[in-house]
């Protein structure tokens, strides 16, 4: 078992951020000892699941749907893999985007290097759009689609 305060230490939130989950009702059945929250190993993995959907875009709203339905027991279990596999198609689509400025921001990383290097750009220019190295070509292209 756990105190507040050492589950806000080990998943950097803030105590604050806890107890509102509590009264929100995201930890069913925790347990209290003197009124004292006690985090038990079923409360952690709830937390993590519930910082993993936050960080998926879900809001509170929703993840306390999620919660009702772990309460309400194995007929929820389509409704729950629903949820999961919309979260994950939209972290994918997310990730796409994000893997697109990422290709952006390397390549102009190694074209500034390029120019710094020969003083100006118009190697550079020779290469644009399709004489690239290989690596760096793939980085472009990804970037511009």
């Amino acid at each position: 078992m756990y105190t507040i305060g050492q589950v806000s230490e080990m998943f950097n939130l803030p105590i604050s951020t806890l107890r509102y989950y509590d009264k929100e009702g995201l930890f069913p059945g925790m347990e209290r000892q003197s009124g004292i929250r006690k985090f038990s190993e079923r409360e952690l993995e709830a937390l993590r699941v519930i910082e993993c959907l936050k960080k998926s875009g879900l809001e509170i709203k929703d993840i306390k749907q999620f919660m009702a339905w772990c309460v309400e027991g194995a007929s929820t279990y389509p409704n729950r893999k629903e949820l999961f596999e919309t979260r994950k198609t939209i972290v994918e689509a997310e990730m796409v985007k994000l893997q697109k400025t990422l290709d952006m921001l390397k390549f102009k990383c190694w074209y500034y290097d390029t120019a710094i290097h020969d003083g100006n750009e118009e190697r550079l220019n020779e290469m644009l759009p399709d004489k690239l190295p290989p690596d760096i070509q793939k980085l472009y292209d990804n970037a511009h689609k």
